[in-house]
């Protein structure tokens, strides 16, 4: 677990972060295929720590939920590195220990819910390549583990990853290897996982095929029972999500406004960085159909969390705020808007 153990320090040391995000997304990513990385993982050493069993594994996955419930809370600037330190000190050390078969199974695949976690909030800090690494040992983990369920959200968050960039036909390749590896999903998993196709076909102009997506992930969310895990859940304030992400790439201004207004009335309250991040990119989305008080008003909402929020994303559309409301000063609503934003912001996102 060597390579665990450097990941973990790299994302700790802030003299190395700006050289592994400086990398973009890899179109050549390659990307192991489910049957590939069963029973594939790094030497265990053993000997080196003390026998664990299920307890230990019961930490690690209660200690990734409230690390979870802090990146959806406050951001991910500093649950990222508190992720990092428990690997570095604690799960690493946990993956060499001696334990029985199932308990060692069951270690690796909470180590991977925890490394995709922790790549998913470096993709929110814009650390693009450290979230990669993150990501694959993510992979490599789950499929010692067996674990379809991580394996399958791991590729579906790499896709996210690639589609925002917009590297659209990785993406798509990403998205239809985690749909490919899971051909007995739940509905929840399926609508999860079509919901990112659905986006990655819009984006490469694949309107019959996005469409369709939409509809199957629609259909499945209605089928859905209970709610997965905290971090891999899908439900329907995200369907409406990926219903606008699709409207837009299509064309459809309008609708993608009124499908993210939906989204935003849906989610729940806990999600407060996703709330700052998407009602940032409602009122772009408001302001480029030309509903300009429309737009204020959501921006100030977004604005009511962002304060308490410390994430890459939600800076980066309070600094696109700024360029795109300058050119209207002269209303009234956006110069408020405008002045109270710069009592909130760091002056480097006011540019």
């Amino acid at each position: 677990m060597e390579g665990l153990i450097d990941l973990g320090r790299q994302d700790m040391d802030p003299s190395r972060r700006g050289v592994l995000g400086a990398g973009l997304f890899s179109v050549a990513l390659t990307i192991p295929g489910w049957p590939d990385v069963i029973g594939r993982a790094e030497a265990v050493e053993s000997g080196r720590t003390s026998r664990i069993g299920m307890n230990e594994v019961d930490m690690v996955i209660a200690m990734t939920e409230r690390v979870s419930d802090l990146d959806d809370q406050f951001g991910g600037r500093h649950a990222r590195p508190m992720a990092a330190s428990f690997m570095v000190n604690t799960v690493a050390a946990y993956l060499r220990a001696d334990a029985p078969e199932d308990v060692r199974q069951a270690m690796q695949s909470a180590a991977s819910d925890l490394l995709y976690l922790t790549g998913y909030m470096a993709v929110d800090e814009g650390l693009h390549g450290l979230a990669q690494r993150y990501y694959i040992k993510a992979l490599e983990l789950a499929g010692a583990a067996e674990d379809h369920l991580t394996y399958c959200t791991t590729l579906r968050g790499m896709s996210v990853q690639a589609v925002d960039l917009r590297h659209g036909s990785k993406a798509m390749e990403l998205a239809d290897a985690a749909a490919a590896a899971s051909p007995k999903a739940g509905p929840r998993m399926r609508a999860f996982l079509a919901g990112q196709q659905a986006h990655t076909a819009a984006q490469t102009g694949d309107r019959t095929s996005a469409l369709r997506y939409i509809r199957e992930a629609e259909a499945a969310m209605d089928r859905a029972e209970s709610r997965g895990k905290a971090f891999g859940s899908y439900d329907p304030s995200s369907l409406n999500y990926h219903a606008s992400q699709v409207r837009y790439e299509l064309g459809d201004r309008p609708g993608a406004v009124e499908a993210m207004r939906h989204a935003d009335d849906l989610r729940p309250s806990v999600y407060r960085r996703t709330r700052v991040h998407r009602r940032g990119l409602l009122a772009e989305r408001q302001l480029e159909i030309g509903h300009l008080e429309a737009a204020c008003t959501t921006w100030h909402q977004a604005l009511d969390d962002y304060p308490m929020v410390q994430s890459g994303r939600a800076d980066d559309r309070v600094k696109a705020m700024f360029g795109l409301i300058r050119p209207h000063l002269r209303n009234a609503s956006a110069r408020d808007l405008y002045d109270r934003a710069r009592t909130l912001a760091p002056p480097a996102l006011v540019g």
